[in-house]
């Protein structure tokens, strides 16, 4: 397993953000995280990415106590996409994307071939290479969005979370980022509000409810209507697309 979480359970003040979440991740799989507005999911995804440390239980990364590894050894296999990443110097985009490559480089060590080559697949991957110069406020919200998961992927990865990617971006540029990542060789945990992305491009997914997992499984075994009634209080049919064979969710009007 690549990551896990074992009964971990965190809070502020007195009110529980998560209780006691238990799940684990397989090597290479795309795991979708999905619930109603707050029911825990950045906070979820912030432990996971060793930013927060859990009141109780522990996340293991390969095994080992995340809070036990250091925090280049993290940064230098995990990436992470915040829902509201920002940058307050107007650097340009070539400049954002090349901050993914200081986890590989020692304090000495100078740009590589390797480095080069990891940023430009990035701005190639996410089609920000013709934006390569531009400058971060001359950006749109979507191409901001673009330039972080570029970044992200400059990083080199072996696990990539990334909360509410598609955020900001064109319905072109959410079926391309989603198709990326799922073509990706790396573990990825994406939170995501869209349902039919999530059955169309994860591997397995985890419904949350109220800081704890009320479903967990495939997209086939996991959204029934049911479930779309009493945790998103949305009516809706679920059939099977005859264009991918996921399922897939007809909200009524």
């Amino acid at each position: 397993m690549s990551i896990r979480a074992d009964d971990i359970s965190w809070k502020i003040g007195a009110k529980i953000i998560l209780d006691r979440v238990s799940f684990e991740v397989p090597a290479g799989k795309m795991l979708g995280l999905l619930g109603p507005n707050g029911s825990g999911k950045t906070s979820l995804l912030r432990l996971l990415a060793g930013l927060k440390r859990p009141n109780s239980g522990r996340v293991t990364l390969e095994q080992k106590d995340l809070q036990r590894i250091p925090r280049r050894s993290i940064a230098s296999r995990v990436a992470f996409v915040e829902q509201h990443g920002t940058t307050n110097a107007n650097l340009r985009v070539i400049d954002v994307v090349k901050l993914g490559r200081f986890p590989h480089r020692s304090m000495f060590s100078g740009w590589t071939s390797v480095d080069d080559a990891a940023v430009e697949d990035a701005l190639e991957r996410t089609g920000m290479r013709a934006k390569r110069n531009d400058r971060w406020q001359s950006l749109s919200g979507g191409e901001k969005q673009r330039t972080h998961i570029a970044r992200a992927l400059a990083q080199a990865p072996k696990e990539l979370i990334l909360d509410e990617p598609t955020n900001h971006l064109d319905i072109q540029h959410q079926i391309s980022l989603m198709r990326l990542v799922a073509s990706l060789p790396v573990t990825s945990i994406i939170a995501l509000h869209d349902l039919n992305h999530a059955a169309m491009f994860c591997d397995e997914l985890i419904i949350m409810q109220q800081g704890r997992i009320v479903a967990s499984g495939t997209p086939e075994a996991v959204l029934s209507e049911d479930l779309l009634r009493n945790v998103f209080s949305v009516e809706a049919r679920v059939e099977t697309s005859p264009y991918h064979s996921r399922p897939h969710i007809h909200y009524l009007r």
